[in-house]
């Protein structure tokens, strides 16, 4: 198969797919309307699937002992786009600002690809529609669902605005950060602002919680390891004359040593409710385990690299991304098989495509759909082909 010249023969009809679905964002668990036109798609395409995980689709290309799974996020997040293109977001506070769309585009592609060689495949194809991963945690819903049953590897791709289009970055080992949520409460008692000493303040009290999360990363952990602890959302009082008798923190933790991670709630939790006791006060913690750390198995890198430098040659090949704190939930893929997680480069100033992801202008080059889906078809018949 001549892979290059077969997604070449359908670049327009996956840029098509990927305008319909930044068109038609959806957020995370509420991805109903594109769950159903992937199945449509799917149909049409005549490749067998399944519902699963709620909003998620399974669908099965070839027959065999030996199964490669390729994967898709299709969840949106609540952006309000800023983009004036014609594709734009027909979804008011709702946009596709960080490239799923082209995943969903670039996967059905390769799916039609794959589905015209089905006779030659010696294995299973399997394509894993997946939703809530701006969430953290549609892959596990999708593996307890029984999603990667049978699989032996797993093969997924992030377009990446801070990468150049036409580059491709794989990396072995650990690559992204795990991402836990955190929330704490501050109980205080409410009063008059001319009165102070007769509340406890509990905006004073959340005030020095945040400040003094920040040394448990500098002054607990070591320079060497690293490890973020943010606050993103501090909520207190209702107006400017009243003692605030509550206070709500909000925050994330990220850290590629899973050790560390386990001793961070602890941590939250000691700093936090000594602060509030010191003042009169009672600070309540809640945490959230989220994605562990995405760690590349070194095999499956070595392949990708192969396929990617055999498609593009060696000079595609570009790893300046490095790590990275943010996380995905592809992680919980890798705890349960061998797999690779990659970078495909969708980065170009003079078309608009460098904003960084999250942003209310984020937008990909569709250059890269080409990249990323002959990509996908290339892994595929290299891991199913092997010996």
């Amino acid at each position: 198969m001549d892979i290059k010249k077969e997604v070449s023969s359908i670049k327009d009809y996956i840029i098509e797919l990927r305008r319909h679905f930044h068109k038609n964002p959806e957020p995370s668990w509420k991805e109903f309307e594109t769950s159903e036109f992937i199945k449509r798609e799917l149909k049409k395409l005549k490749i067998p699937f399944e519902k699963i995980a709620k909003t998620g689709i399974i669908a099965k290309i070839g027959k065999g002992n030996r199964k490669i799974a390729l994967r898709a996020d299709i969840d949106a997040l609540e952006i309000e786009e800023l983009n004036d293109k014609e594709y734009k977001s027909e979804k008011k506070g709702l946009m596709h600002a960080c490239g799923h769309d082209g995943h969903i585009a670039m996967l059905l592609g390769a799916g039609k690809i794959l589905k015209k060689y089905e006779s030659e495949l010696k294995g299973e194809v399997r394509l894993i529609f997946q939703p809530a991963e701006e969430l953290g945690d549609g892959a596990k819903e999708i593996i307890k669902d029984g999603g990667l049953e049978g699989v032996d590897n797993i093969f997924g791709i992030h377009l990446w605005s801070g990468l150049e289009t036409g580059k491709i970055s794989i990396i072995p080992g650990e690559i992204m950060a795990s991402a836990d949520l955190f929330s704490i409460k501050i109980k205080g008692k409410g009063g008059h602002g001319s009165m102070p000493h007769q509340g406890v303040d509990a905006a004073v009290i959340g005030a020095s919680v945040v400040l003094n999360l920040q040394t448990i990363v500098s002054r607990e952990i070591s320079p060497l390891e690293p490890t973020v602890v943010s606050v993103g959302k501090i909520v207190s009082g209702t107006r400017y004359n009243i003692i605030a008798h509550e206070a709500l923190i909000e925050g994330t933790v990220r850290s590629f040593n899973d050790e560390i991670r386990q001793t961070i709630p602890e941590r939250i939790k000691r700093i936090s409710e000594n602060i509030a006791k010191a003042h009169r006060a009672e600070a309540e913690l809640e945490y959230i385990w989220g994605p562990p750390p995405l760690k590349n198995d070194t095999e499956s890198a070595e392949r990708a690299k192969k396929c990617a430098k055999s498609l593009f040659g060696g000079d595609s090949i570009n790893n300046p991304i490095g790590k990275i704190m943010a996380a995905e939930d592809f992680a919980y893929y890798l705890k349960e098989v061998s797999g690779i997680f990659v970078f495909v480069g969708s980065g170009n100033k003079e078309k608009g495509t460098d904003f960084p992801h999250h942003h209310p202008k984020f937008d990909i080059d569709e250059d890269a759909l080409f990249v990323g889906a002959s990509l996908h078809i290339k892994y595929a018949l290299d891991f199913l082909n092997k010996n």
